[in-house]
Formats: structure tokens, sequence, C-alpha cells
């Protein structure tokens, strides 16, 4: 007998023939969706605040592959929170690091968790060498804790610490961000998620429920800082600041109820986030949960810049999903961009006549890219190779986005399982000549063959 938590892949697709109807219904609730502000609500918003709500009794807490949780103390019935804009150290993935601009020693930022009802109060002390401000992108609050320098507020000195302090009236996935010299700083690394639970579920609540925010970085090898005035060449995209092989997996047990949310806080790309052996239903849009009726199935799900989205799934089928982004130069590492195109060219003996000027010389790339990662070829300092990670069966010729997801029957820890071992009979596998004559193939030998 199915548990009441769980969602087949068959009510995925069901749920999404009503999404038509579902944007009717989404229209017609703008009033209660947007609050006082619209025509015919006569309410008031309200600042006033209800007791803290309480990790694990309230809420599934986030989980943040490659990162962390902003802590928070109570005091007199409010949350507290203190987010430091300071230098950070970073490392990308093994071999690639740089000096960026985060938050509490991190990039990006840690997340920020609360429940709906919350009031909570956010002290920023600034240790950069330049003023700031934070912006929680996609929150209601006060126009004057909304954090755009120079708009709502002065700036953020270096060394002064400011206070944001507002009720929390919405539930979903938000962001934050310095919103004072946007390019600089959010291309250096200043952003984060931030995480608002609802107060009473209306629905079952999941077993794992993960956070990724998605961003990307101009870092030249052999550098050692991003330069955040690239405006269209990238050459470093990141889950949660990291690139793969950097990347953590997401582990679940066979079962479980799945959540994942995205963010992008991108500078210019959107990103078309795709997930292997799933369907998956959309839940949420940085404008909060969808109704049941709105929710559209998929296996990729595009996340503008600037926006966050949702995904669901019940994680039925064991094995190690990939999970990426889908614009193929998106997962690729620093040396991916700005190479000629060297496919199909025979290079002959221009490799013997070069060594005796250049000795580690080596022509690349007419073969595509797969077995870069493979050759053991040195690169510059600080940059890694364009693709490729361990796998279990071979080299992993991806970089950038991609991560894996792991599931597993009966497991009793989240830490990494290691490979998924496929049982007998399904595992594609190579074959004999003669078995693809049986099977009423023939295949002709390739010249020199």
């Amino acid at each position: 007998m199915e548990s009441k938590n769980r969602m087949s892949r068959r009510e995925v697709l069901r749920s999404g023939t009503a999404a038509l109807a579902g944007g009717a219904f989404l229209l017609s609730q703008r009033t209660v969706a947007f609050g006082a502000n619209e025509p015919g609500v006569k309410e008031p918003r309200s600042d006033a605040a209800v007791p803290p709500g309480e990790e694990g009794k309230d809420y599934t807490p986030v989980v943040v592959p490659n990162g962390s949780k902003l802590p928070w103390t109570v005091v007199g019935g409010v949350k507290v929170y203190h987010l430091i804009a300071e230098e950070v150290e970073h490392e990308f993935a093994p071999g690639l690091k740089a000096t960026c601009w985060g938050y509490n020693g991190s990039v990006h930022g840690p997340l920020i968790e609360a429940v709906d009802g919350d009031r909570v109060r956010i002290f920023v002390t600034n240790r950069l060498p330049t003023a700031t401000s934070v912006h929680w992108h996609g929150l209601l609050l006060p126009n004057g804790m909304d954090g755009v320098g120079g708009l709502n507020q002065r700036a953020i000195k270096p060394g002064e610490t400011f206070k944001y302090e507002f009720t929390l009236r919405q539930s979903g996935t938000c962001m934050y961000h310095s919103h004072h010299d946007e390019m600089t700083q959010m291309g250096l690394g200043m952003t984060g998620l931030f995480v608002i639970h609802p107060r009473t579920p209306t629905e079952p609540r999941v077993d794992r429920d993960f956070a990724l925010l998605l961003h990307e970085w101009r870092i030249d090898p052999g550098t050692s800082r991003p330069n955040p005035n690239e405006m269209t060449e990238f050459n470093v995209l990141t889950m949660n600041a990291k690139v793969f092989p950097g990347t953590a997996p997401l582990v679940v047990r066979t079962g479980e109820r799945v959540r994942v949310r995205i963010g992008n806080l991108s500078a210019m790309d959107h990103h078309p986030i795709h997930l292997h052996g799933y369907q998956f239903l959309v839940t949420e849009t940085d404008g909060g949960r969808l109704p049941e009726s709105a929710r559209w199935p998929e296996t990729t799900v595009l996340v503008p810049v600037g926006s966050t989205r949702t995904l669901e799934f019940v994680a039925d089928a064991p094995g190690d999903w990939a999970f990426h982004c889908h614009m193929t130069h998106h997962v690729m590492n620093q040396m991916g961009h700005g190479i000629p195109n060297m496919i199909g060219v025979k290079p002959g003996g221009i490799d013997r006549k070069v060594r005796p000027l250049l000795p580690q010389y080596m022509t690349m790339g007419q073969d595509g890219m797969g077995d870069m990662g493979d050759m053991g070829m040195e690169v510059p300092e600080n940059s890694i190779p364009m693709v490729g990670g361990a796998g279990k069966h071979d080299s992993i010729t991806m970089g950038g986005m991609f991560t894996v997801l792991k599931v597993r029957d009966g497991i009793t820890s989240y830490a990494d399982p290691g490979w998924y071992e496929n049982p007998p009979g399904t595992l594609a596998l190579p074959v004999t000549v003669g078995e693809l004559e049986r099977n009423g193939i023939r295949v002709k030998a390739r010249k020199g063959e």
C-alpha cells in the first residue's frame, strides 16, 4: 500500500493537466497574494509577530550542499541573525581558488532560514574596504528595510553595522544580495538564499529539502580574483559556489519525498536545470507556492536571472542521476572558453616539429574535449581542466553546473554512499559482433581496421 506522502510519476503527469485552469485561479487570487495595496483588500498588512518557528517541529530543515546556514538566537521573541560582509578566500574545486567577497567567511553567504510570522532582526557588519548594503530579494517588507543603497537607506560604510528588522509575511524561496555597486559586489560573490517555511503547512512535509544557488564568474587561469567587469564570457559556472568535480551530491533514501529549491543570481544567464531519471512538479516560483492546479510536470526547469524555482518528486528510482544545467557551455570549466575549433584537424607531424621549442606541446581538441581531463596534462597555475571528474566507470566529462542525485535503498546516513551498484541486467555493456549478427545488425569496420 502506497504512503499518503508518495507522489507517483503518474500523479506528476495528472497534476500538470490542470495547469491552464490553475493560471486563471492564480489571477483570481491576486488580491489575496499581494496584500492590502491591491484594490478590494481592506485589512492592512500586520507586523504582529508570532512565537518563532522551531526547526524539526515546524519544518524540515533545509540542506545546503557545500554550504551553510546562518545561526540565530531568540531575543525577546525576535529571531536575531548577524551577517558579516567580508573578503573570503574561496575554493571552487580542488586546484581553483580565488579571493572573493562574501558573508561570514563563505561564498555564497549562509542560507537564512525562518518561518512565516517570525519577527527577524538582522545585523549587517561591513568589513569590506568599501560601502555596501543588503537587499532582501523577493521579501515583502517595509520600504526602509528593502536595502537599496541611496534609495531606501544610506550605504553601510566600512566598519559600520546596520540593523534590518521586519516580520515575515510570506513563505517560499527568496534571496539576498548586495544592492550597492551590484556589478562589483554581486560579481565577487555577495549573494545568499533566504528560505521561509509556511507557519501552517497544508501539504505533506518533505523528507529532504535541498537549496542551490546558481552563479557565474570570470576567473582567468593564473589569476587570483574574479573579474566583476565581465559581461558575457563567464568561464566558471557554479552551484552553491562550486564547480564539478567540487560539487557535493544530493543524497536521498529511496521513497523519500524530495524538494529542490534553485535560485539564480547569475549576472546574465538563465539556466535550464535538468534532472535525469525523474519527472518532477514545479511547485513554487519566486512568487511563492503554486496551488496544485497550477503546477506543471517537467524534467528541465528554466530558472531566470533573479528568480527562484522549486521542484518536488518522490525518489522512487535508485541510482546515480545527473543533475545539471543543460547549456552545454555551462558544464565546462575555465579552459572551455576562447579556444580555437580543432575538431577534425589532422595534426600530422606538428607535435614532433614544435616540441624542440616547446617540449610540453600537444595538439588538443581535434577529437573533442572529452579526454582532456584524463591526459594528465599540466594546466596553468590556479586553474582546472575544462571537463572531467572521477566516475565509477570512466571519467565524467562534465564541469561547471553539474552534480549527482544519489538515491539509495535503506540508507541510514546521508553521507556520500559512493557509486551505485547496478543490479544485473540493468547496465549498458559492450557487445560482440556475434551478438549484433544474432540481432540482425551488421556493422561495417572503420577504415584502417
